[in-house]
């Protein structure tokens, strides 16, 4: 008996509408992406392990899908290392690549390699798949696109600017108003550890607090504690769980927090700016807020960091992402680069637009016209019309076989087809054809030779 097929968990097929409605997303981000002055780039799906490995902090890692080495891998390790059954003594040993955990580490690693290819500042985007071993669950796959927009070798803060101006801008394009851009500082992060007495727990201390809309306070105080924070510092660093109030009171309650701390000082001067800036430029529909709890527990952020949050009442994590992260390209080589870059979840924004019935109707149309066909004659007329229809621009096929006519305009049915040419005996001895509005019913007679009739109407209810 043949095998029931299957996908591996966390992955999906995608049908013609669902591949229409996240083209429809990327277009629409790449649209912006290249008004905004960013270049495409692509990388490799898989990159050399070390590569990826430890750039993402432990976590990260373990997410890393790894992958074997061809041939007979296993025959070339050791007998001391295959049997001592360690898991990070042995892969090094039968893996040497890996698949992308995300792009901003293939592209630190593009930039160090083709340093002298490139104008900087260099402004790049990159919309490709890559892949996570992580649990799936609503708006988490293990297989998805990210959608990201970077900057290298500026370190103005008018990047950051133009980065909540691209995330206002894409997302009101979408019809997806009233997003939320959180915002936080790396640097003010570091200036909280090292105040509470826990600057050499930065790390600990960052990966527990990006947790805190996930588990709550408490279960994050626990996390701290387990991770070798002291409850002392754990307490010093309640009044970050409830900080509230306008950007400005809150960055008030950071500059007495702080004020011992000079990295924790120079993240509240350039959160100061950011804010200040885009209060003075003004957005379309998004709103930009202070939130001294982000995270964003990758290890390179250095700076600024963004996070979006759906419009309110929409169950969603966030559905975009990025910051600063200054010393990247100097872990393969290149230093003194400064950079930051936002991510557009491609997945999450889907799920978020088919929650609130954003997509546009016409997306469920995958062709303008079907020809009915009648016969060998009759379709020989069709597709000769059909190829005129398609030099206009007009997405238009022919019905492979001169089947019943109930199921061939049940198939245009089917696929929402608005408009079916029908071309029988009558009407190829005449020389026109008959077009029928499949909404209304109407039907409306062309000469064959004036075509171009029938497209300027159709084009003009587009």
């Amino acid at each position: 008996m043949p095998q029931k097929p299957s996908i591996p968990k966390g992955t999906r097929d995608f049908s013609p509408i669902e591949v229409a409605k996240r083209n429809y997303i990327i277009n629409t981000i790449k649209k912006h992406f290249e008004v905004y002055g960013f270049q495409p780039i692509e990388t490799p799906s898989f990159e050399n392990s070390d590569t990826l490995m430890g750039k993402y902090g432990d976590e990260g890692d373990r997410l890393i899908f790894k992958i074997l080495n061809s041939g007979d891998f296993i025959s070339k390790v050791d007998d001391v290392t295959y049997s001592s059954k360690n898991s990070t003594s042995l892969t090094p040993k039968i893996s040497e690549k890996a698949l992308r955990y995300d792009l901003t580490v293939p592209f630190a690693r593009y930039v160090v390699m083709h340093q002298n290819e490139i104008d900087f500042p260099f402004k790049r985007y990159q919309v490709q798949p890559v892949w996570r071993a992580d649990r799936p669950q609503k708006g988490r796959f293990r297989e998805f696109y990210q959608c990201d927009a970077d900057v290298v070798g500026a370190n103005s803060l008018l990047q950051e600017v133009e980065f909540v101006q691209l995330y206002d801008a894409v997302f009101t394009d979408l019809g997806l108003t009233g997003t939320t851009i959180k915002l936080n500082n790396r640097k003010v992060l570091s200036g909280i550890a090292e105040v509470i007495g826990a600057k050499h727990l930065l790390i600990d201390f960052t990966v527990a607090l990006d947790k805190l809309d996930k588990i709550g306070e408490e279960k994050v105080k626990e996390e701290m504690k387990a991770k070798g924070i002291s409850e002392q510092a754990v307490e010093k660093a309640s009044p970050l769980f409830a900080m509230s109030g306008s950007a400005a009171e809150q960055l008030n309650r950071l500059k007495s927090l702080l004020e011992t701390s000079e990295i924790g000082m120079q993240g509240v001067v350039e959160l100061e700016e950011i804010v200040n800036t885009v209060e003075k430029i003004g957005l379309q529909s998004a709103k930009l807020q202070l939130d001294v709890t982000l995270a964003r527990g990758l290890n390179y952020y250095t700076g600024a960091i963004f996070e979006v949050s759906a419009p309110e009442g929409v169950k969603m994590g966030s559905i975009g992402g990025g910051g600063r992260y200054d010393d990247l390209t100097s872990i393969f080589g290149l230093k003194g680069v400064s950079g930051v870059g936002i991510s557009f979840g491609l997945d999450r924004t889907y799920l978020v637009l088919e929650e609130l019935g954003l997509f546009p109707e016409t997306l469920d149309k995958s062709i303008d016209v079907l020809c009915i066909n009648f016969g060998k004659a009759e379709s020989l007329a069709c597709l000769k019309l059909v190829g005129q229809l398609r030099n206009q621009g007009i997405k238009a096929e022919v019905y492979p076989t001169a089947t019943k006519m109930q199921k061939q305009m049940k198939y245009a049915n089917n696929r929402n087809v608005p408009y079916v040419i029908m071309i029988g005996d009558q009407e190829l001895s005449k020389r026109e054809f008959v077009v029928k509005n499949m909404v209304n019913g109407e039907q409306q007679t062309y000469a064959l030779d004036k075509y171009e009739a029938f497209v300027a109407n159709l084009q003009s209810t587009k």
